[in-house]
C-alpha cells in the first residue's frame, strides 16, 4: 500500500509541476491580460491542486489527518482561483485597461453590447 501511495503522490506532484510550468509559460507568451489571466488561472488551479494532493498522498501513510487538510485546501483553491481571476478581469475591463486584441473586423469586445444593454435596462 505504501508503494502505491508513493507512486500516486509522486505522479500527482510531477503532473502539478508540469501544469504550473505551462501556466508560467502561458503568462509569458500570451498577448493580452485576459488570455494571460485565463492561462494562469487554469494552470495554477489544476497544477496547485495536483501538487497539494500529491503531498497529501505522500503524507497519508504517516497521518490520515493530512488528507483531510489537503482536501480542504484543494476545495479552497477550486473556489478562490476562478473567483479572483474573474474579479481581476472585470476590474481591467471596467477601467478600460489592456484592450482586447482586435481582429480584421476591428473589434472583439463581445461584452460591450451586454454591458450597454444592461445600462439601458437600469435606466
Amino acid at each position: 500500500m505504501s508503494l502505491v501511495l508513493e507512486i500516486i503522490g509522486s505522479t500527482l506532484i510531477l503532473f502539478g509541476s508540469i501544469f504550473l510550468l505551462l501556466g508560467g509559460l502561458g503568462i509569458f507568451r500570451m498577448p493580452d491580460v485576459y488570455t494571460r489571466l485565463q492561462a494562469g488561472t487554469k494552470a495554477t488551479t489544476l497544477g496547485g491542486m495536483s501538487l497539494i494532493l500529491g503531498v497529501g498522498f505522500l503524507k497519508v501513510e504517516d497521518d490520515w489527518t493530512w488528507m483531510v487538510k489537503v482536501l480542504i485546501i484543494v476545495i479552497f483553491i477550486a473556489f478562490s482561483n476562478p473567483i479572483s481571476s474573474h474579479a481581476l478581469a472585470r476590474a481591467m475591463y471596467k477601467r478600460k485597461r489592456y484592450p482586447f486584441i482586435k481582429n480584421d473586423d476591428g473589434n472583439m469586445d463581445a461584452y460591450k453590447e451586454v454591458s450597454e444593454n444592461k445600462k439601458k435596462e437600469e435606466k
